[in-house]
């Protein structure tokens, strides 16, 4: 999956919002004003065999979670300037399949809807 799929996956959530907080080149993907993504060019140069630049995906994540996944996965790592027990780095490099890197998405933003006030959080799940 790269960036631009993963950008199309983040937009199409319930009332979305992208905004650039932290620097020109840093989305940042918010759900009632609270982050649940961000997606940035990764900050080691990386690039694929097609000689494209390798993104990196900052997603939320169940502490118990987010350490199995960085046993599965090489290419999840810390949270990249983020809480480190609460966010993963995911590394756009082809190694995690599509629908592993989507469910790890909505589960980013089902964390963040979920402790919303309950009047906020109706309103999103009224759009899904």
């Amino acid at each position: 999956m790269d960036h631009k799929k993963v950008h199309e996956y983040l937009v199409k959530k319930p009332l979305v919002q992208v905004t650039k907080p932290f620097a020109q080149e840093v989305d940042v993907y918010k759900v009632n004003h609270k982050m649940f993504a961000t997606l940035a060019i990764g900050n080691d140069g990386q690039t694929n065999d097609d000689g494209e630049v390798i993104w990196w995906l900052n997603l939320k994540c169940d502490p118990d979670e987010a350490v199995s996944l960085r046993d599965i996965f090489p290419a999840v790592i810390p949270g990249y300037h983020m809480n480190k027990r609460l966010w993963n780095t995911v590394i756009l490099d082809g190694t995690i399949p599509q629908g592993e890197i989507e469910r790890m998405i909505d589960n980013s933003f089902n964390l963040v809807v979920e402790n919303m006030p309950e009047k906020d959080r109706k309103a999103i799940l009224l759009h899904l």
